[in-house]
């Protein structure tokens, strides 16, 4: 008989849990093997066996955790990242200030390599400018909410079509 409980995070999933963190925590490694003096192949070689060993720890640690325990694992990481998802509606403030942080990225990195010269540091600093640009798209796309997330997706769907709200009536005119 089954029963409808939370299943319990006992030894065997707090392992499962680990080897999956370990699994996915893999990746770290390697651009830190260069800092460390490691060649060029060797870190391909390295990067090519953790991938593989990435695949296998996953496995095992659904294994050890086992059904239930997987889904515990599963619903716990899942169920707090959705918390922190972006909201569905947003305001038009909200929306307004995440365009132009989504806008601005792009035309930034449309436009510096001809006025780019211009800016202080640039020069010396493309990387530094590059990463905050990664990080003003990123935070735009939790600013902007998750009805630009859809508009974004249907961009790449070609079935999809444009549906565009009639324009409000303005107080004191009739429709």
């Amino acid at each position: 008989m089954m029963s409808n409980k939370q299943p319990q995070a006992d030894w065997r999933v707090k392992v499962g849990f680990a080897i999956f963190v370990a699994s996915i925590g893999w990746p770290v490694l390697i651009p830190v093997l260069p800092l460390l003096g490691v060649s060029p192949t060797a870190t391909a070689t390295f990067s090519g066996v953790m991938l593989v060993a990435a695949e296998f720890l996953l496995l095992a640690g659904a294994a050890i955790a086992g059904k239930e325990g997987f889904a515990f694992i599963k619903a716990t990481v899942f169920g707090s990242l959705k918390s922190y998802g972006p909201p569905s509606e947003v305001s038009r403030r909200r929306y307004t200030v995440g365009l132009v942080l989504f806008v601005t990225p792009l035309v930034f990195a449309w436009a510096s390599p001809y006025f780019g010269h211009h800016l202080p540091g640039f020069e010396q600093g493309q990387l530094a400018y590059a990463i905050v640009g990664d990080g003003l798209l990123l935070i735009s796309l939790f600013v902007l909410g998750g009805g630009f997330w859809e508009k974004l997706r249907s961009l790449f769907q070609y079935s999809a079509h444009v549906v565009l709200p009639d324009k409000p009536a303005e107080a004191g005119t009739l429709k």
